[in-house]
């Protein structure tokens, strides 16, 4: 019944004034990096202040451990597995290698979309990575995808930012990814430790204009800063270590995001009624990151490759009595955003879903999680990574358990993540009826989705050549 009130309550509100949204989706971030998050090394103030203003989520997860597809989930509401985007998009000839698509299908439903169709002006600024990069350069325009305006780097087509790069003691700025002109302009060329400043240069003007419009705006702001290879100032190279490097960039992105951040804040009817969203695409990348308690990293199921930091933020529409207060056990993923932002801004559409409508927990009015366990697949190219594997194929989270296996359910492991999120205690020789039930959930979900090249891509990398001395 309380639901039912809440959700009668908010049709009503956004049928009046429909709020806006700014997602702010981090490339390559592990779960532990904010500091609000228990970083010691690196300190994100700003990031914080929306934490201490807002709710932060220890239990949210992203649809797969690597960038393109967890960005097709976002966008699409959906299990990356039905667009055929499993791993990164690369060049032509890898794709096919693999059995992923070019580019995500235009006519795939889009969160943006929807939304332009709701009235919202609607801006992508950062990475995009679903379509336009490398060799692949007939893909379409991010317009195409329901976007009024966008902004990108070296990953889409379209009007772009590029980065240069200066170490201590050069006298001349480098340029990489250059052959990313030819994938759509006008470009500018900037500092890489600049690049996501340019996005919020670029996004907070078209906040001013759908304002001045009397629109509701959705905004994505997808910085790519703690992304390989990293390029910090120069005066903050310190040691030059990849560590130093990251924690750099990684406060330097959150400083540039304040600017973003304190504009809606000291604009009142954008404080009130704004709903800013914070979290990474995936886990950390080996030995650079942190994923602080939880095992595993980018490119694997495990708990460091998949669970997101996500930070809410926006007072004028959360409960305000949990306004700083931790939700540590709802569990939800990315792909449930979609319909629950649509809920919030009263936007009716017959569009399927493989999320679901979760806004009462992120408006703080309940603790609720997803009914439907959550499923992931490995990347194709990801039997092994960083020197680990071979790595599981498959993996569910129903509840507190969360089991992964290989595609046949082979070397299964078993976890209970309320006493356990580490993932160091295998329970599935102790737990043989759980583990017979989630596997057979795991391999009906992936025999249901379009398949890739996964099950034949399983030899290990080749071991790297040794240096010939002298």
């Amino acid at each position: 019944m309380k639901s039912l009130l809440f959700l009668f309550l908010l049709a009503g509100a956004a049928a009046a004034t429909p709020p806006n949204f700014v997602v702010v989706f981090i490339d390559d971030m592990g779960w532990a990096d904010f500091s609000c998050f228990g970083n010691r090394e690196a300190k994100t103030p700003n990031i914080d202040r929306l934490a201490a203003e807002g709710r932060r989520f220890e239990q949210f997860y992203v649809n797969s451990p690597i960038c393109s597809p967890s960005r097709c989930a976002l966008s699409t509401g959906q299990y990356p597995q039905r667009w055929k985007i499993t791993s990164y998009l690369n060049n032509r000839e890898d794709n096919t290698r693999r059995g992923v698509a070019q580019w995500l299908d235009p006519n795939a439903t889009t969160l943006a979309r929807l939304l332009q169709g709701g009235g919202y002006a609607t801006g992508h600024f950062g990475k995009w990575h679903l379509g336009g990069q490398r060799d692949v350069d007939d893909a379409p325009p991010i317009s195409a995808y329901g976007f009024d305006e966008s902004l990108t780097n070296f990953e889409g087509m379209g009007p772009k930012l590029l980065p240069l790069t200066l170490r201590p003691g050069d006298t001349e700025p480098g340029r990489i990814w250059e052959d990313a002109e030819r994938l759509g302009g006008p470009v500018v060329w900037m500092q890489r430790s600049e690049i996501t400043g340019g996005f919020v240069d670029a996004a907070i003007p078209f906040i001013k204009r759908a304002t001045a419009a009397g629109k509701p705006f959705y905004v994505n702001l997808w910085p790519d800063d703690v992304h390989g290879p990293w390029w910090p100032r120069v005066d903050r190279w310190g040691d030059g270590s990849k560590r130093r490097l990251y924690l750099s960039v990684l406060e330097e992105m959150d400083r540039r995001l304040g600017r973003l951040f304190d504009h809606i804040r000291a604009e009142p009817t954008l404080r009130d009624n704004t709903l800013i969203l914070v979290c990474s695409d995936n886990g950390h990348e080996n030995g650079v990151g942190s994923g602080g308690p939880l095992r595993g990293h980018k490119a694997t199921l495990l708990e460091g490759g998949i669970r997101s930091p996500l930070v809410v933020w926006g007072p004028g529409l959360m409960a305000a009595e949990k306004a700083g207060i931790v939700n540590q056990t709802s569990v939800f993923a990315a792909f449930d955003l979609a319909p629950s932002l649509l809920a919030l801004a009263g936007v009716k559409t017959e569009a399927s879903f493989d999320g679901e409508n979760l806004a009462p927990t992120l408006l703080g009015r309940e603790e609720g999680s997803r009914r439907a366990p959550l499923f992931w697949r490995r990347p194709p190219d990801r039997k092994y990574a960083y020197g680990a594997g071979p790595l599981p194929d498959l993996a569910v989270r129903e509840g507190h358990w969360k089991l992964l296996c290989d595609f046949d359910g082979g070397r299964p492991e078993l976890y209970d993540l309320n006493r356990d999120p580490g993932e160091a205690d295998n329970l599935a020789e102790r737990q043989p009826d759980v583990v017979a039930r989630l596997t057979r959930l795991a391999r009906e979900w992936n025999a249901s989705m379009p398949q890739d090249n996964g099950p034949s891509l399983t030899e290990p990398p080749p071991a790297p050549k040794k240096k010939k001395k002298g």
